[in-house]
């Protein structure tokens, strides 16, 4: 599995997670691209379609998530939970872990036990969400400051090497106008929403290049922050 384009063509221009989907994907895939090699566990991963991000730096892919996970659970490697991975000690030579934290109920808990499974010297990529509406619910219990992050993965033992903010305010703003309208029940309107998506996405990446040139990603205004990590 190592095909970028597979993954984004998921989030086309009429989506509203199109602009948010591509940050992402292009921030993972370059950290994963200078920090990941070996067997890698991917901590909630959902149908594994992230492998296509970074398969090509890594030699293997191990998917863990819940037996009730919404996905396709015949993608899933590991059926356990975050707080109980079913492997030895120091099994994993890295971990990718997106969107996950906001979920879980015991945070601390949940990076104590990846701690465990990471090889020393191995490398961790999470992202966690700062300004993001409420999602899978009632399963969304937390949003992330820098300085909450930190204290986390210190507290868990892992060593800090980045927290990066993904975005200004345009994306942050833009995509949630974009969700908040796409949520609308309007019928045959439908079609409508979805060009009004997919200009706004147009128009708000296009805020953004120029906002970069004033207001870089700002811990202020992101959605989301990605976390690189390593035990020591």
């Amino acid at each position: 599995m190592n095909n970028p384009k597979e993954y984004y063509k998921k989030y086309s221009l009429f989506s509203p997670a199109y602009l948010v989907t591509g940050i992402a994907g292009e921030h993972i895939r370059n950290k994963a691209s200078k920090y990941f090699s070996g067997k890698m566990i991917e901590i909630g991963c959902g149908d594994k379609t992230k492998g296509h991000l970074v398969g090509e730096f890594i030699e293997k892919h191990i998917g863990l998530d819940h037996q009730d996970c919404p996905h396709d659970i015949s993608n899933i490697d590991l059926i356990g939970t975050a707080y109980a991975i079913p492997e030895k000690d120091e099994s994993f030579d890295c971990i990718l872990s997106t969107a996950v934290l906001e979920h879980l109920e015991e945070p601390q808990k949940a990076l104590s036990e990846a701690c465990r499974v990471l090889k020393h010297g191995g490398f961790a990529i999470y992202t966690a969400p700062f300004f993001w509406h409420l999602h899978e619910e009632p399963r969304d219990f937390y949003r992330y400051t820098k300085f909450g992050l930190e204290h986390l993965f210190k507290t868990a033992g892992f060593e800090i090497i980045e927290i990066k903010p993904l975005s200004g305010f345009w994306i942050t703003f833009g995509s949630e106008l974009n969700y908040y309208i796409s949520s609308f029940k309007l019928g045959p309107l439908r079609y409508a929403v979805k060009l009004i998506v997919a200009i706004n996405n147009i128009v708000f990446r296009f805020l953004n290049k120029i906002d970069q040139k004033y207001h870089p990603a700002t811990d202020k205004w992101t959605w989301m922050y990605l976390v690189v990590t390593r035990k020591p």
